[in-house]
């Protein structure tokens, strides 16, 4: 019955949210209104949500994501081409538990991170 997971995570300011996302990475705004306090970013099949907390301390932020890849050769080097700044402990790597991983922080300390099966 479920068909998608649109994670919420918070941010402080809009602006410098919507940049990272669009710019850096390579999303793009969904929905058609503009919300003070809401941003709505996608990127091929992933959505991600959020909502303004203008308090938050970002050094005690624990937002994450995991997101999945088919490419994620491709995805890291396109990141570094535009140049993003890989999470100090998430640079591209094999995981004892079977994945390609990477990961980065956007401007709230949430992290994301990158994932692709090494199963075929």
């Amino acid at each position: 019955m479920l068909t998608s997971v649109h994670p919420k995570l918070p941010m402080r300011d809009k602006q410098a949210t919507q940049e990272f996302y669009l710019d850096k990475l390579g999303f793009h705004l969904f929905g058609n209104a503009d919300f003070e306090d809401y941003l709505m970013v996608e990127r091929d099949a992933i959505q991600i949500h959020f909502f303004r907390f203008k308090e938050l301390d970002p050094t005690t932020n624990y937002g994450q994501v995991y997101i999945r890849t088919k490419e994620i050769d491709r995805l890291y080097r396109s990141l570094l081409d535009n140049r993003v700044e890989m999470h100090p402990n998430g640079l591209l790597q094999i995981k004892p538990w079977g994945q390609k991983e990477f990961a980065v922080l956007d401007p709230d300390h949430n992290l994301l991170t990158f994932g692709q099966s090494l199963e075929l």
